[in-house]
């Protein structure tokens, strides 16, 4: 049966990270429903928002966290469905179609994670309040109102919009807060870039991430895991589902099917786990200084003496104190960082063993294949043809 082709606009930034994972998920929706749809995504769309209603398609899909975007859109006589974050007062949502991502679950998903680890002093990093962000004054409401049930107070600092030409001020302020602060404490990122931040700010003024401060943000964006030394725990957001569910009420709407102003909240998919997060109760000023070093440097080749010349005691003293607080010595530690890294970058990356050798610290190739086989009884390059093979197998099945 013949179907009419419909011409569709997607308004978002292609640019952010979100937004593509939206849009993802909106291909896939065209591709699983074999739905006759031009679709137009223009970079330059938001200079001709003035004439949006002027645009001759037949329905539009929307980043409705813009302001200007949502006002744009208002009264429109084509179908629209926004895509945005979730609000706890039901009256601050748009009278359109509504596809949410759960900022009160995304929140959640953070702040459990710290819990878990054993934190009992949280924070939260946010952006200064203005209409263009009101996702993150949302997620403010949801940690204060997390940590006042669970009987914690919670610092939140907003901090300052960074230009070229406030970078370096903002970062003092933001490094001021931090030694604020008092620790061990868990910082809730409102986003990933936010919580590169105070990985930069904390790196730059000697704080020691995980042991005194633990850091997860929101998005698990590849950019900010990847600029950072400590990797970044992150939650990760339901985009791709958001996209999906969009385009499939956007079809509805086209064929005629009322679904008046429909609201469908999407949980965050998870919460990657790594580096920033890896908490665990050190009481010894010692062991935390030489943990931090260790974190930073371990991949660089450095042995067991220049840890202790960095931490400033005798390597029998380090040592003793080592194995009292992490139960193993300090040459196991920076053994185990460099195999977590390489196991790692096996899984999530393509770059061959003999650079991941390389950039993790081990001499020479040869060398990392013997610690993979006294470990895995497995070659690098077997040990990711099995992960991937696993992980092949639980999509399948999935």
């Amino acid at each position: 049966m013949f179907k009419s082709r419909h011409s569709i606009s997607l308004l978002f930034n292609a640019n952010k990270v979100y937004d593509r994972q939206v849009i993802e998920g909106i291909g896939h929706y065209l591709q699983s429903s074999r739905v006759d749809w031009d679709v137009y995504l223009e970079e330059d769309f938001l200079c001709r928002l003035e004439h949006i209603h002027e645009w001759g398609g037949d329905g539009v899909i929307a980043d409705f966290d813009d302001v200007d975007i949502q006002q744009a859109l208002a009264g429109s006589d084509k179908p629209v469905v926004g895509v945005g974050g979730s609000y706890g007062n039901p009256e601050d949502y748009p009278p359109v179609p509504y596809v949410a991502t759960d900022n009160l679950a995304l929140v959640q998903a953070a702040y459990e994670h710290l819990k878990q680890k054993g934190l009992e002093r949280f924070a939260f990093y946010s952006v200064p309040h203005d209409q263009h962000h009101r996702w993150a004054r949302e997620r403010e409401k949801a940690v204060t109102q997390l940590t006042a049930q669970d009987g914690y107070d919670c610092k939140i600092y907003q901090g300052h919009c960074t230009s070229p030409d406030t970078w370096q001020y903002a970062m003092n302020r933001l490094a001021d807060w931090i030694h604020s602060l008092p620790k061990p404490v868990g910082i809730i990122a409102v986003t990933d870039s936010r919580a590169r931040h105070l990985l930069q700010a904390c790196e730059h003024t000697g704080i020691a991430v995980p042991d005194n401060i633990a850091i997860i943000g929101i998005d698990d964006d590849d950019i900010a895991r990847f600029l950072s030394r400590i990797s970044l725990s992150s939650v990760t957001q339901g985009c791709f589902e958001m996209g999906y569910q969009a385009a499939k009420l956007l079809h509805k709407q086209l064929n005629k099917i009322d679904i008046g102003n429909k609201r469908i909240l999407i949980p965050p998919a998870g919460v990657a786990a790594r580096q920033s997060t890896d908490f665990k109760a050190l009481r010894d000023p010692h062991v935390i200084q030489a943990m931090h070093y260790i974190r930073q440097n371990a991949t660089r080749g450095v042995k067991v003496e220049q840890v202790t010349d960095f931490v400033g005691i005798s390597r029998s003293n380090l040592e003793q104190r080592f194995r009292c607080e992490r139960g193993h010595s300090i040459h196991t530690e920076l053994h185990n960082q460099k195999l977590a890294r390489a196991c790692k970058m096996l899984t999530e990356t393509q770059i061959s063993p003999a650079d991941i050798a390389g950039i993790c610290g081990y001499p020479s190739l040869q060398y990392m294949y013997a610690v993979f086989k006294r470990h895995f009884a497995q070659t690098p390059k077997e040990y990711r043809q099995a992960k991937e093979h696993k992980e092949n197998g639980q999509a399948a099945t999935g």
